[in-house]
């Protein structure tokens, strides 16, 4: 007798907010989340790269979520964060959120794939997942960490 399984993909987000949106960061990729502290500026790199952070003695390279997604200029305050993330073809990079608001976990059913042109510009966010009466746009991280092409 063959026992049916009901699996039922799950993926958890951290749920940020940069301005008054809410994002959704798969949980995979966050290595850690740590206070604003001060960052030392490099000179001649893009305007979203606000320089690097030692974290327990490893330079980590900061960049602005805000000015990457061309927002306003980020606003410190006591919710402030920078988000470390490790993807497997980068080393760590930590980026500025306003919050970092819960954990959620989402099934397949409630994630929205977007589909967009291959000549629109590059999107930062790849789906959008439904929790309870509202919307995160869920980033992909590749996008986002990706240079311009220029």
């Amino acid at each position: 007798m063959d026992e049916v399984k009901n699996i039922v993909d799950t993926t958890q987000f951290i749920v940020i907010k940069i301005g008054n949106e809410q994002f959704g960061i798969d949980i995979k990729f966050i290595d850690n989340i740590v206070r604003m502290q001060s960052i030392t500026r490099v000179p001649k790199v893009p305007e979203y790269f606000k320089g690097v952070i030692n974290l327990r003695g490893e330079v980590i390279p900061v960049m602005s979520l805000r000015l990457k997604m061309g927002l306003e200029l980020d606003e410190y305050t006591k919710t402030t964060r920078i988000i470390i993330i490790k993807l497997e073809q980068h080393e760590g990079i930590g980026v500025i959120v306003d919050e970092v608001k819960e954990v959620v976990t989402l099934e397949t059913e409630q994630i929205e794939k977007l589909s967009y042109d291959k000549d629109e510009k590059q999107t930062f966010v790849y789906g959008v997942g439904k929790v309870d009466n509202s919307l995160i746009s869920l980033l992909d991280l590749n996008a986002v960490l990706a240079e311009p092409q220029a």
